[in-house]
């Protein structure tokens, strides 16, 4: 079934100490999880409501995806959603998914649930039942207590026809405060109803919240590995670049672009786990434009090719295989600039040197050799 949504990201995120939406949860920005969410569930498109000088952030958060298209929110959630109503260009009787970006962790069995229920019913709200007892509390003591039965904790996303959310909204007071699309509807006179929803979905609210968010988040992430190998003979020249660092040398590697062998052998391995073909089939050596081409620009492409599937670098280890020029004096900006390349922690970053004790084409001073090796984490 075709449907289209709205993620709600407009909020200033004060309680959670600001932005949270722009904030990351295992390497992922909160309101990216959504958006891949709905995208990978067949969302025909997906407008993300933000703040108006949020558009920076959000293209940023959101880089690599199709599909989706931001918006400027209002003053309230209100007005936020009747934005991102007023954007959508869909039929009528198009299902809509309206989600607050703070609740990351979004299934497409709870989409494909939401819709189903979609087909008597005006609107579709998920919901938990209310599991521990309630008390009405005043002057730091307990004043009352509240009967839990028949209370749910609402969820979103909230599912509704395009039509009838549009005009549930045109018809809600506009000196009332809406506490969510159910209640616009419900207000309107339709039925909403009540499904099963996931206690995985929390949202994001307080800064500790961000701790439990990194904890269950590892549950539904894959890590993977990967391995590359590069080889480039010596030729004549005065420098050499290994490992995105320029080393003086009484020869270079001669290759199409510049023959860095550490980055061209960690872009493979970066590629690799995602098995997403090798250097060559990205950067063909017969295609001109890459002549003496600086090698950063293989190993940053890479690495965005990851952040497009949801995944992030964990860490990196190279080795480079030489009896010449002496890596050591040079190894600590290797890893520096290899941290910086790849956005990672310097402890995530290895870089080796050995010989092959004058044997083979590398003792023979014919050649140098790399071979790396990457752990990446993707969604699961």
């Amino acid at each position: 079934m075709g449907f289209s949504a709205i993620v709600v990201a407009a909020g200033s995120g004060s309680r959670a100490g600001g932005a949270k939406q722009w904030r990351t949860v295992a390497g992922r920005p909160v309101a990216r999880w959504s958006v891949e969410a709905l995208l990978a569930a067949g969302a025909r498109e997906v407008v993300v409501v933000i703040a108006a000088d949020a558009e920076t952030q959000a293209r940023a958060a959101l880089e690599g995806l199709t599909g989706w298209r931001a918006v400027s929110g209002g003053a309230t959630r209100a007005d936020s959603v009747r934005a991102g109503l007023g954007a959508l260009n869909g039929a009528d009787d198009e299902p809509v998914l309206i989600h607050d970006a703070a609740r990351p962790f979004l299934t497409g069995e709870l989409i494909e649930r939401l819709l189903s229920g979609l087909a008597d019913a005006d609107g579709v709200l998920p919901a938990l039942p209310v599991a521990d007892s309630l008390r009405r509390g005043g002057e730091g003591r307990v004043v009352g207590a509240v009967d839990r039965e028949n209370l749910w904790r609402a969820q979103t996303p909230q599912a509704f026809r395009l039509k009838t959310i549009r005009d549930a909204y045109a018809a809600w007071p506009n000196d009332e405060a809406a506490t969510d699309e159910a209640a616009v509807v419900e207000r309107a006179g339709g039925r909403v109803r009540l499904i099963p929803g996931d206690p995985r979905l929390m949202k994001l609210t307080y800064p500790e919240d961000f701790a439990m968010a990194e904890a269950l988040s590892v549950a539904r992430t894959t890590i993977r590995i990967g391995q590359g190998f590069d080889v480039h003979r010596w030729g004549p020249g005065s420098s050499v670049w290994l490992c995105g660092v320029e080393i003086p040398h009484d020869q270079t590697l001669i290759g199409h672009s510049d023959a860095d062998a550490g980055l061209h052998a960690l872009t493979d391995a970066i590629l690799g786990a995602i098995a997403d073909g090798d250097i060559g089939d990205h950067f063909p050596p017969s295609d001109p434009q890459w002549k003496g081409a600086s090698s950063d620009r293989f190993l940053v492409y890479a690495a965005q090719r990851v952040a497009t599937r949801g995944g992030r670098i964990i860490n990196v280890d190279v080795t480079l295989i030489c009896e010449q020029p002496k890596v050591k004096p040079h190894r600590q900006a290797m890893r520096e600039r290899l941290a910086a390349l790849l956005n990672l922690p310097l402890d995530a970053v290895s870089v080796k040197a050995t010989t092959s004790e004058g044997l083979g084409f590398t003792g023979r001073g014919e050649g140098l050799a790399a071979q790396a090796a990457v752990s990446i984490e993707l969604p699961a």
